[in-house]
């Protein structure tokens, strides 16, 4: 009786012992995929996005004109941007047609970065804080200069 009540105990052992090495395993490959770092190739391709918000205070406009704009980006991956804009400030079409704009980007490994763009709609280029959101699928975007937002949404 002895031996088979050992026999059992032993067995039960081994079983939580291969149980907790396969958790252990687990739980080390997710935090390896944790672990992931962005980089420019965080985001690559065409995105289309929508910016909104209140340009605040620049000259010529009241002190707070709402601003919207739609376009489609490509990221190269590489750290350039291309854009094309077609925007409306404070209920004006600024122009008939599409807009394009050129620039750069910049992206950490905490899926943070900027992006600096010159387009002939502002005086002074867009300075862009940014994070890479679901894989890459996604970027947010908020103006240094302003109260305006966009999202960048990856074109299948």
């Amino acid at each position: 009786m002895g031996e088979k009540l050992y026999s059992k105990i032993s067995m039960r052992l081994a079983a939580i012992f291969v149980l907790c090495i396969a958790l252990f395993t687990a739980s080390s490959a997710r935090a390896d995929q944790d672990d992931v770092t962005c980089t420019n190739r965080s985001i690559y391709g065409d995105y289309g996005f929508t910016v909104e918000g209140v340009l605040i205070g620049v000259p010529g406009l009241p002190a707070e004109a709402p601003f919207r704009s739609v376009g489609v980006a490509h990221f190269d991956g590489k750290g350039h941007v291309t854009w094309l804009e077609h925007t409306v400030i404070n209920g004006i079409l600024l122009d008939h047609d599409w807009t394009t704009a050129l620039g750069t980007y910049s992206v950490n490994g905490n899926c943070t970065g900027t992006a600096i763009v010159n387009t002939p709609n502002s005086r002074v280029p867009l300075t862009l804080g940014l994070v890479v959101v679901k894989d890459g699928k996604e970027v947010r975007t908020v103006l240094d200069a302003n109260a305006i937002s966009g999202t960048f949404i990856k074109v299948d």
